[in-house]
């Protein structure tokens, strides 16, 4: 029994080593295995010490030990509490950037996420606010399968006014994700009589996995210069799906010859496009690359989500189609399931006031910060390490020649409790057409861990 005022903590101290030492791995231990979770707050330096019999000093090293590696933060007023991110998780096999599995490591550098921490909180709660007070009776009825029009509306003036959609209103969809997105899309195509798609390779595994349950898909390489269109002539496709502005993952921009190539496919084919501008309004050293939808909207459908610009909690997406698919996807989205309108009108609203654009540049300005520190710190501590696909976007293309093998590089990251992505995850042809590669996500860890997880991850790949 204890006469402390604070939280009980249950820990038991191994045997060996000093007690500060003990200390530190026991609560490692309880925060890696679950059982002290994030946010949990600790007991203050002096009650732990009276509960565990240890000097205070002992207790406000370990603490202070635990800050710096990223286990635990302590803030003015809050007291010390286990940060986010450090509960370890079962790895499952078949990972595909943004899907929802935990991460196994202690450190977060997979990519196709953004910063949790950084959503609009108070923009959207003002939104949401005078939504529920503003929003028609109709708003809690079944309404138009395409989506709100508030939201088309803004959606239709943002698109191109920031990269250069031409598109009515009319002929948006509104979806849930991306996902939902592609999934129509499919549905759609496979109607239509079209039987093969050809998709980018390297490319998701879940969109490649997703598409292969109703068409043929081929596999088409990917180059500096971005998607080859003698590939895609070759495999036969009729409907080309890639991803322009910066390709997942390799992080290319397609070229200027690049791009009309495509559209000669598609004009010489009656082929369709499907853009997926994923990440499109990140760009850091570059102007913007206006979508490729702006020279063609009569034979390409662009898409794009809320997905990294605000969160994935926010299941918003958008599809903007050529007048010859309006009919046949409003169908389909007629069939799916509804997008929820509320959370349409209370994106519309922030795209009106203006918040949505204050958001982005904000988040633009972060993730340029972080790009930086990720590419000063590989160069720094691993110079034989090449940095690739930085322009834009929320990953870098670690390219690594001198390593032994691809799966040495990701068990030296995972050995240092960082969890990554291998370039080969994402690849279904000739893997032997690239070096050992990482592809590292740099948005998601939390701000106060993030210096860590670098210093980790060099640490990590250094053994090799």
């Amino acid at each position: 029994m204890t006469d402390a005022l604070g939280p009980e903590l249950l820990l038991e101290l191994p045997g060996w080593g000093s007690r500060g030492r003990a200390l530190e791995e026991a609560l490692r231990s309880a925060i890696r295995g679950g059982r002290l979770v994030a946010g949990t707050r600790l007991p203050s330096s002096r009650d732990l010490a009276s509960q565990l019999g240890l000097s205070r000093g002992t207790v406000t090293q370990a603490y202070e030990q635990l800050v710096a590696e990223g286990w635990l933060t302590a803030r003015q007023g809050s007291g010390t509490r286990v940060a986010a991110g450090t509960a370890e998780a079962p790895v499952r096999s078949g990972r595909s950037a943004g899907s929802a599995e935990a991460a196994s490591g202690r450190f977060d550098l997979r990519p196709g996420r953004p910063d949790a921490y950084a959503f609009p909180r108070e923009a959207w709660a003002r939104a949401m606010r005078h939504v529920l007070r503003e929003a028609p009776t109709e708003v809690f009825g079944f309404g138009d399968p395409r989506g709100r029009i508030e939201l088309r509306t803004a959606l239709a003036s943002y698109l191109g006014r920031t990269r250069g959609v031409r598109v009515d209103p009319a002929n948006l969809i509104v979806c849930s994700g991306y996902t939902q997105a592609l999934g129509l899309l499919a549905e759609v195509f496979t109607e239509l009589g079209v039987r093969t798609a050809g998709m980018e390779d390297p490319a998701i595994g879940d969109h490649v996995r997703l598409l292969a349950g109703r068409l043929r898909v081929a596999a088409v390489p990917v180059d500096a210069a971005g998607l080859r269109v003698d590939a895609l002539r070759d495999s036969g496709a009729e409907v080309a799906v890639c991803t322009p502005a910066h390709q997942f993952p390799l992080g290319v921009s397609m070229a200027p010859e690049r791009r009309s190539e495509l559209l000669e496919w598609a004009d010489d084919n009656l082929g369709w496009i499907v853009e997926d501008d994923y990440d499109g309004e990140f760009r850091y050293d570059r102007h913007p690359i206006a979508a490729l939808q702006s020279r063609r909207p009569s034979r390409i459908v662009y898409a794009g989500s809320t997905s990294k610009t605000i969160g994935p909690a926010v299941r918003l997406g958008w599809i903007a189609c050529p007048p010859l698919l309006l009919e046949p996807l409003t169908e389909a989205k007629r069939r799916a399931r509804e997008t929820r309108p509320l959370e349409q009108l209370a994106l519309a609203r922030m795209i009106e006031l203006g918040d949505y654009d204050r958001h982005l540049r904000t988040m633009r300005r972060g993730y340029q910060r972080r790009r930086d520190t990720l590419v000063a710190a590989v160069r720094s501590g691993l110079p034989d390490v090449r940095v690739r696909g930085i322009d834009a976007g929320l990953h870098a293309l670690l390219e690594l020649p001198s390593a032994p093998s691809e799966r040495a590089v990701v068990e030296a990251a995972r050995a240092a409790s960082v969890d990554v992505h291998p370039l080969g995850e994402y690849m279904r042809g000739d893997r032997d057409r690239h070096p050992p590669s990482l592809v590292v996500g740099y948005a998601t860890p939390p701000a106060h861990s993030y210096p860590a997880a670098l210093d980790a991850l060099i640490r990590g790949l250094r053994r090799l």
